[in-house]
């Protein structure tokens, strides 16, 4: 298996259909497998967008390659808007998203991204900056914790959870990957039919809260309306359904795809809300050839819009 094989590649290729002279944004650029393969389908320009300092020397490599027609930019996808203000880029005709972490930082168990392999208890896609997950765990009250890996993580024994934590920490803080999906781990009761790790929704959880990914989403959903020209694509992948749910309401509401109200709701100008056509109602999922190849993009789905006026 490649283990960074970039999901559902085909599907975003045919979504975006890149043009020539035509201007894309990557907003995960990752190890590039977006870029690239929309800088060779095409005489085009791609910015490439990665808060991940790892990224720069990967997209170094890309910049050789392929010149002034690659710019790469450090940052958070959700600052899309400013980040291209700076780089003196005000429309798109193409803007694609593979939210969440990716195989290089889950395999890299130095970032403490992986309940199956020891590190530190980090979790930042940013490394030089902010809370870790180690920070949370040992900080935040009971209530507090069980609630966010509830809320993040889908976890219905979040409280037990919560409660041993703070339990073990009194004695020693938690400081590794291992410490803490062991702790999770004897708390929750894996059944021969589930298939995931007991410590997978917490450990979901906080790389959430850590990265503030689902407002990352947001904020990249809602500059997209202003950075993308008539005619522009906007393809996200995701893979869980806190991540496609927001794709999925948003997409509707600004197509203008959303209940009519009741009588104790004010009327919604439909029309007016219409500035995406949804390519799709349902979710594209990959390939069942791609899901043999790749087990990890089973999960995925994407979900395209295109801007329209409105």
């Amino acid at each position: 298996m490649n283990l960074h094989y970039p999901v559902m590649l085909p599907e975003i290729l045919q979504a975006l259909s890149p043009k020539d002279g035509g201007v894309y944004v990557d907003g995960t650029f990752g190890n590039g497998g977006y870029t690239s393969a929309i800088l060779e389908s095409s005489n085009c320009t791609v910015y490439a967008i990665d808060r991940d300092g790892n990224a720069a020397a990967r997209a170094g490599e890309l910049k050789d390659k392929y010149g002034d027609r690659f710019v790469f930019l450090r940052g958070c996808f959700g600052d899309v808007k400013s980040l291209l203000s700076s780089a003196g880029v005000e429309k798109l005709d193409g803007f694609v998203l593979d939210v969440g972490v990716s195989s290089m930082q889950i395999d890299e168990a130095a970032r403490g991204f992986s309940f199956q392999r020891d590190g530190a208890l980090d979790m930042r896609m940013d490394a030089s900056s902010g809370i870790t997950a180690a920070d949370i765990v040992n900080t935040y009250e009971e209530e507090k914790l069980a609630n966010l890996i509830y809320e993040y993580g889908g976890e219905r024994k979040s409280r037990h959870v919560a409660r041993k934590i703070v339990e073990m920490r009194i004695d020693k803080p938690f400081e590794r990957t291992l410490e803490l999906a062991d702790a999770v781990r004897s708390v929750i009761y894996r059944s021969h039919k589930d298939k995931i790790d007991p410590a997978t929704r917490t450990f979901q959880a906080l790389r959430i809260a850590v990265n503030d990914e689902l407002g990352e989403l947001e904020r990249a959903l809602d500059a997209s309306i202003d950075i993308l020209s008539l005619g522009g694509v906007l393809a996200v992948v995701s893979f869980h359904s806190l991540e496609d749910g927001r794709v999925k309401r948003f997409l509707k509401e600004k197509a203008g795809d959303i209940s009519k109200g009741s009588r104790h709701m004010p009327q919604v100008d439909d029309k007016a809300a219409s500035v995406f056509k949804i390519l799709s109602r349902k979710a594209i999922k990959p390939s069942d050839q791609e899901i043999s190849e790749n087990p990890r993009s089973r999960s995925a789905r994407m979900r395209v819009g295109v801007r329209c006026e409105g």
